[in-house]
């Protein structure tokens, strides 16, 4: 059972990655357009309030700078003074459409999806991208998704998982480390596999994939021939997004959400929002980096 380490009690906390240089959790509540980072070792939580929702994000040479993943589209962000570069807007064509789930490659290259904001039903009408280290941006043949999400990456980086949460089901593809050519797109996990439905997901040093089980309270740990290894409980129905961190990448830490929980459900569950945290038993790997030639860090 994981337990609460940050009661922050987000309607939609999201996106959490940990940066092992400076030892402290990156995540976002998308409702509250808030940034919010914490440092276990001292318990300092500190939070930067946004003009637009933040979907997801990624890290960069810079500790100091952050790739965003904003509601229209992207953007750097200096976490020191407040200044956000933006770098491109994405699906402008369609008004009903956000920024959601996303990581870095293998390679370093931005790989994310977006989000249909209209319901009844919800159509699958956005898409899956990448921004390349050259901060050009192009749209991934996986076709079309209403929730994009699950997106992560093989140890050798050569398969790439993603989600439409929509459809229950986990989908992986062929990632060519070189081309970023994607093919060969299949079923990783069955939309029957584990309860609940997969939001965010993360890989492990093994090469197991923990996925986030969105109104099952549940986190699911994947063997990579997409069976079950393990379940993860905690006190919270809608787990977003699974990151490990701590100083040996040993903690597994889950945000979670209130969003759509009614009132009966928010009393038997009064810790929803916040972000959980266990010791698995297995190790995570550094947060992959968004890389520009010319940069280090």
């Amino acid at each position: 059972m994981m337990e609460l380490a940050v009661d922050s009690r987000h309607a939609l906390g999201e996106g959490i990655i940990w940066n092992e240089r400076t030892g402290r959790l990156l995540w976002t509540d998308i409702h509250d357009r808030v940034l919010c980072a914490y440092s276990p070792a001292g318990g300092a939580i500190e939070r930067w309030p946004l003009p637009e929702s933040l979907c997801s994000m990624a890290l960069t040479a810079s500790d100091d700078r952050l790739l965003l993943g904003l509601e229209s589209g992207l953007a750097f962000f200096t976490l020191s003074t407040g200044e956000l570069e933006r770098i491109c807007e994405v699906e402008s064509h369609i008004p009903h459409t956000r920024l959601n789930d996303g990581r870095v490659d293998r390679q370093g290259r931005f790989v994310f999806g977006t989000f249909n904001r209209l319901n009844d039903p919800k159509h699958p009408v956005g898409g899956f991208y990448r921004l390349n280290h050259d901060l050009r941006l192009e749209r991934l043949p996986l076709g079309d998704v209403a929730i994009a999400n699950s997106i992560c990456f093989s140890l050798d980086g050569r398969t790439m998982y993603y989600a439409d949460t929509a459809t229950s089901e986990i989908r992986c593809c062929d990632y060519d480390p070189a081309s970023g050519a994607v093919s060969n797109p299949r079923t990783f996990a069955a939309h029957d596999a584990a309860p609940g439905a997969p939001d965010g997901s993360t890989i492990d040093a093994e090469g197991y994939l923990w996925s986030a089980r969105w109104g099952a309270g549940q986190v699911v740990r994947f063997a990579p021939d997409g069976s079950v290894d393990r379940v993860v409980a905690l006190a919270a129905p809608h787990p977003t997004c699974p990151s490990f961190g701590g100083p040996d990448l040993d903690v597994l830490y889950v945000s979670s959400a209130t969003f759509e929980l009614t009132p009966a459900q928010l009393r038997d569950a009064p810790a929803s929002g916040g972000v959980f945290a266990c010791a698995p038993g297995v190790r995570g790997l550094p947060e992959q980096r968004f890389r520009q030639p010319g940069l280090t860090g």
